[in-house]
């Protein structure tokens, strides 16, 4: 069997972990497997898993002449490129959160390009459970269910260290990649620095050394040595404000280790509040600063929670079981009817065409505010001036009458 998955780029990323872990297993099994990418990796690119030495690798381009059986998009952009560019008898939509929210409210247009892949009446698959709900109580689709597994090898509580847990201390570690909004890592940063703490350690996917106020910097490891810092720690502290179904907290689990994080979707998809970790409601960051200092004071409950990680681990399934059951929904598509391409591509074109006139529209509307603004200030130092220049102005409110279009999905 011939798939594809199509990415943004191979780089260092979660989401792109899971597709890795999928596309190995369906290749250990027989099937032709290729990753395409839409951005090349940056210069600064090292191999941070073992799917970039075994996979074909490969742009659309490279693969014109080509025709798969199945190809897999794996988040909304890829929707774009992959039905104009990309041939095969069937097409699938791989989604591992609802990616309309990681954009502001105001960027309309570009919410509703996302929402708009919702849309397509193609099969899917996910990850989570409220993202399953979430698409079919939204978009009337009946995803096929995967959850996400773990590496049990390079994820275990016992093996190398970076430096031993001591007894009395508490070390906490940050991970995820600056920069970006939802995840928060700035911020967690600075609460953990706010709080009782007595180290504080960063694991990013952004290049940098060092980071104010963090102990120790950890920047693009490769997945094979992220257990080590892992077992170093005594808890993550993960205050994303969107999410899929997160990975770290579920390898520091794997780890010895117990997490902090904010009630964000898929939280509950393994993480119970008092049993494996601590949970605090999303943005009480006092809540944060005290439950770093109760687990700092209160060995007994670092102990519990860590113990009721190791047992969530413990029954967690690795990632050829869960893999085993990505194939198992694979072929559940390719025993689905042949994908009506024309149909699809009408579709994706006209969401495009939509996103171009909402947009053009919001900023029509964004420049003209900013213009009548600018002239209400000219108004009231240059009076005379303005009354010879109504016709600009009249032309300035008409072109601001135009309603906002309002996010339809």
């Amino acid at each position: 069997m011939k798939v594809c998955f199509l990415i943004g780029s191979p780089e260092i990323g979660g989401g792109t972990y899971v597709i890795y872990e999928h596309a190995l297993h369906l290749q250990e099994i027989g099937w032709n497997v290729t990753v395409l990418s839409i951005w090349p990796p940056n210069r600064a690119f090292q191999p941070w898993h073992r799917a970039l030495e075994l996979l074909r690798f490969a742009t659309i381009a490279e693969v014109a002449g080509e025709e798969f059986d199945l190809a897999v998009a794996t988040w909304w952009r890829t929707i774009y490129d992959l039905l104009p560019h990309v041939r095969a008898g069937r097409y699938c939509y791989f989604v591992q959160s609802i990616e309309s929210w990681f954009y502001r409210n105001s960027d309309v247009a570009v919410r509703n390009l996302v929402n708009a892949t919702y849309l397509l009446p193609m099969p899917g698959v996910t990850e989570a459970r409220w993202i399953r709900a979430h698409l079919a109580e939204q978009f009337g689709h009946d995803y096929h269910l995967v959850a996400n597994g773990c590496r049990k090898d390079d994820y275990r509580a016992e093996g190398p260290v970076i430096a031993p847990r001591q007894p009395g201390r508490l070390r906490v570690l940050v991970e995820g990649p600056l920069g970006v909004d939802f995840k928060n890592v700035a911020r967690t940063i600075a609460l953990a620095r706010r709080s009782v703490a007595d180290e504080i350690w960063l694991l990013t996917s952004s290049p940098l050394s060092r980071f104010p106020g963090v102990d120790r910097v950890f920047s693009r490891v490769p997945t094979s040595e992220c257990g080590a810092i892992y077992r170093s720690c005594d808890v993550l502290v993960k205050l994303s404000t969107i999410e899929g179904m997160f990975g770290p907290p579920l390898e520091m689990f794997h780890c010895g280790g117990t997490a902090i994080v904010y009630d964000v979707t898929g939280h509950d998809e393994y993480i119970s509040d008092g049993r494996n970790a601590i949970v605090v409601r999303t943005g009480d960051e006092e809540a944060v600063v005290a439950a770093i200092g109760r687990l700092r004071h209160d060995p007994a409950l670092l102990a519990r929670l860590k113990k009721g990680a190791l047992d969530t681990a413990a029954a967690w399934p690795d990632w050829a079981q869960a893999s085993s059951r990505f194939a198992a929904a694979m072929r559940a598509v390719l025993a689905g009817p042949p994908a009506d391409r024309q149909r699809l591509l009408v579709m994706v074109k006209e969401f495009w065409a939509q996103y171009v006139r909402t947009e053009s529209a919001l900023q029509r509307a964004r420049v003209s505010t900013r213009l009548l603004r600018a002239w209400a200030a000219f108004e009231r130092h240059h009076p005379a001036w303005a009354s010879r220049l109504r016709v600009a102005r009249a032309w300035l409110v008409e072109s601001r009458r135009e309603p906002e279009p309002r996010e339809r999905i």
